[in-house]
């Protein structure tokens, strides 16, 4: 596995892991490398420094009782992945969109959803849109008295 800095069009600076360099150059080449800020794949390797284990490292390293295998990265469980073609990114692009649109246009009661939403129903509250979290037994239980909900879409990169 090989840590790059990565840096997008817009100079957004993030890291990731890649099997090798030729698999960096590969997802880059397909639009599969995303800038997390601005979504950008427009993404190009930054300049790093080494990381060289000289022997003044390994001394120190060993005065703390530390080996330095120790440093090597644990690998992380793994997580459901895609390869993802333009039509797929087109529904990315589509729902987090929606998403934002629904979000901008509310006002987030966080927690305090379900309360919210019934006293907006029964009229102790100014009808207003909102949006925060609930379990699915309390929109269950908003559903059937009558109090409309709806589930936000999941935004695509919640998971990443």
């Amino acid at each position: 596995m090989i840590k790059y800095s990565l840096v997008c069009g817009q100079g957004h600076e993030f890291e990731s892991w890649f099997d090798s360099g030729d698999s960096f150059d590969r997802q880059a080449k397909r639009g599969f490398v995303e800038c997390p800020a601005c979504r950008s794949t427009k993404v190009t390797k930054a300049l790093m420094a080494p990381n060289v284990s000289t022997s003044k490292r390994r001394s120190a390293a060993q005065a703390r009782d530390i080996a330095p295998a120790a440093a090597a990265p644990v690998a992380a469980p793994a997580q459901p992945v895609a390869l993802l073609d333009d039509k797929q990114r087109q529904m990315r692009s589509m729902i987090r969109d929606l998403h934002d649109k629904l979000t901008e246009n509310s006002t987030d009661v966080g927690a305090n959803f379900s309360a919210e939403a019934r006293k907006i129903h029964d009229g102790d509250s100014p009808r207003r849109s909102i949006h925060g979290k609930a379990t699915f037994e309390e929109a269950k239980s908003l559903a059937e008295d009558g109090i409309p909900v709806l589930p936000l879409p999941s935004l695509p990169d919640e998971r990443n």
